[in-house]
């Protein structure tokens, strides 16, 4: 990966599902994986969940299209944390978003964090969101909140966690 590019999206025609990042953090920047953090439970969850049927690792992000599932970050800087990211990169960002979805037509949209939901729909910012199927739709796609499965997020604990991601599934349909 080169410095400063932010990392491969991995996403193939025929996607059920489009995991939506905020941005890589510092390690994944490193490993030039996604979801590489030490306590990101992201990988533990699309397994235990089924939404792929063996355990994977950061290192395996690439296989994901595998089970037509798609990987994206919508800003490409790394940071270690979201409040270094200015929103000149969140509106840039939106508008690569929104050429991926059409480009793609992915099934669902999956947001990964309630701040990423709120970022592309500033309405919702005055309104209590709540995790799973939104009514509102990006690029014609149904879009699907996800807690952030980062090791910072204190506001869900992994079973209500692992509960939305198993939703998810149910929702996405077979393959």
């Amino acid at each position: 990966m080169a410095r400063g590019r932010g990392l491969t999206d991995h996403i193939q025609p025929g996607v059920r599902v489009l995991f939506v990042g905020i941005n890589p953090g510092l390690r994944s920047a490193q490993t030039g994986h996604h979801f590489a953090g030490f306590s990101n439970r992201f990988w533990k969850l699309l397994y235990e969940s089924k939404l792929v049927s063996e355990p994977l690792t950061y290192e395996e992000d690439s296989r994901l299209p595998e089970w037509k599932l798609g990987l994206t970050n919508i800003i490409r800087r790394p940071s270690a944390g979201i409040d270094v990211l200015r929103p000149h990169e969140y509106a840039a960002g939106r508008k690569r978003l929104l050429a991926t979805a059409r480009c793609y037509h992915p099934r669902i949209m999956a947001l990964l964090g309630v701040t990423m939901y709120r970022m592309l729909f500033p309405e919702a910012r005055i309104r209590r969101v709540r995790l799973g199927l939104q009514c509102d739709r990006f690029a014609g796609t149904r879009v699907y909140v996800l807690p952030n499965p980062s090791g910072r997020n204190a506001h869900y604990s992994y079973q209500a966690m692992l509960a939305a991601f198993r939703r998810l599934r149910k929702e996405a349909g077979s393959q």
